[in-house]
């Protein structure tokens, strides 16, 4: 098996995904994020992984001056269309309308929840896991609101 990459060096990318260190990053703990996602960088240079996946060394002016290792699914071309989104895991929201599955409410307007996973592509608008209470629910980002007051978050 031939790997092609479809990067070449000196190629400005925009990360799709948040970066977090996976223990390989020096002097940051492991978990702490890298790189944002939407942020653009320059390939310096292009490996293998376990030979069989292509690795591109990126070079994140904006994001710290780092120098981060990505994977190819991680990255679109810098000039291709990108929707950045709102909200990242943790966050915490309120529906804007009230959220219903097969007819049956089962949020509120007003309910809050938390983000636990971003669903996006890069020429989407993101969508979210969101828990309301102990359901998860998948909701488009036009649907959400952040939270905005103190009494909200508790």
């Amino acid at each position: 098996m031939i790997l092609e990459p479809r990067f070449a060096c000196d190629d400005a990318v925009r990360v799709i995904r948040n970066i977090r260190n996976d223990g390989t990053y020096p002097g940051q703990p492991t978990g702490t994020m890298l790189v944002r996602r939407g942020s653009v960088g320059y390939v310096r240079h292009i490996g293998v992984f376990l030979q069989d996946q292509i690795i591109y060394t990126v070079h994140f002016l904006e994001a710290g001056n780092r120098i981060v290792g990505c994977r190819e699914a991680e990255l679109i071309l810098a000039d291709a269309p990108w929707i950045p989104n709102r909200f990242e895991r943790g966050d915490r929201v309120t529906a804007k309308l009230t959220l219903a599955v097969g007819g049956e409410v089962v949020g509120a307007t007003g309910a809050v929840g938390e983000i636990i996973a971003v669903i996006r592509e890069p020429e989407t608008t993101a969508h979210y896991h969101v828990l309301f209470g102990k359901r998860v629910l998948q909701v488009p980002e036009n649907a959400l609101d952040g939270v905005t007051s103190p009494e909200a978050m508790n």
